[in-house]
């Protein structure tokens, strides 16, 4: 406890908690968001790179939950289908997360969220986005660079995964475990990059390892949630938790 109270106070460290485990609900019933709701939640009041040290656990256990009650079968179906993607997003996390400590935290909130607004709205709006087969391989290696490099810089990839799977028409069940796959494996190089970093270390693991107990509760609920929506429904409350995060990520990049 000493280790926790010396970062935080015990006020900060229930909202921390209360946070996540809102993250972990809307985790359990879309298949993502975990990072973005605890990055621009969290961030409201705690340091950046404290966040993105309190992120790296739950999202290594949340993905891990998603993967398992989904099966094993599944999701290696998922990892032959998109191992491009994975392989560059993998890639360009642990590149990606070296930098985090020279590059503004507000630049990273605005690179992220203005484009995941922008292309959310126009998705909501009635415009499909639809990926061509022919063009399948240039869109996994644009958008896994893109995911990559967002993921090692602010500690989330999810936002351009799911316009990526969206684009595709992926059902459901097949989006929530290939999410799940490629989150899981990338939350995997976020460990191991900000332990290189320094940003995981001795005293902020501590803060990540309290945070798995709200995550955790948090998916339980949102598992429910998700096996009660339908295809339809399930693709527009993506695309509305995605506007939701990225106005908030534009709106603290422009407020620094």
């Amino acid at each position: 406890m000493n280790a926790l109270t010396s970062l935080l106070s015990p006020d900060l460290l229930l909202f921390a908690c209360a946070v996540t485990l809102v993250s972990g609900i809307v985790k359990g019933a879309v298949g993502f968001a975990m990072p973005l709701i605890m990055i621009s939640g969290m961030g409201i009041l705690l340091d950046p790179k404290l966040v993105v040290a309190g992120i790296i656990l739950p999202i290594v256990l949340s993905n891990l939950l998603q993967v398992l009650r989904a099966g094993l079968g599944d999701a290696w179906t998922a990892i032959k289908d998109f191992a491009v993607y994975i392989v560059i997003v993998c890639v360009m996390i642990l590149i990606s997360a070296q930098f985090i400590t020279v590059i503004p935290s507000d630049v990273m909130f605005l690179v992220l969220g203005i484009p995941v607004t922008v292309l959310c709205a126009i998705q909501l709006a009635g415009l499909r986005i639809v990926i061509a087969p022919q063009w399948r391989r240039t869109a996994s290696l644009v958008a896994g660079f893109l995911s990559g490099t967002l993921g090692g810089l602010a500690g989330t990839w999810g936002p351009t995964t799911v316009l990526y799977l969206v684009a595709l028409d992926t059902p459901k069940a097949r989006q929530i475990v290939v999410q799940g796959v490629i989150y899981g494996l990338g939350s995997v190089m976020l460990l191991l990059g900000h332990l290189q970093s320094g940003v995981l270390n001795g005293r902020t693991v501590w803060f990540s390892a309290l945070l798995l107990i709200p995550a955790t509760l948090g998916m339980w609920v949102g598992f429910r949630i998700q096996d009660r929506i339908d295809q339809e429904t399930f693709r527009k409350a993506t695309l509305a938790v995605l506007l939701v995060a990225g106005l908030n990520l534009v709106r603290r990049g422009l407020m620094g």
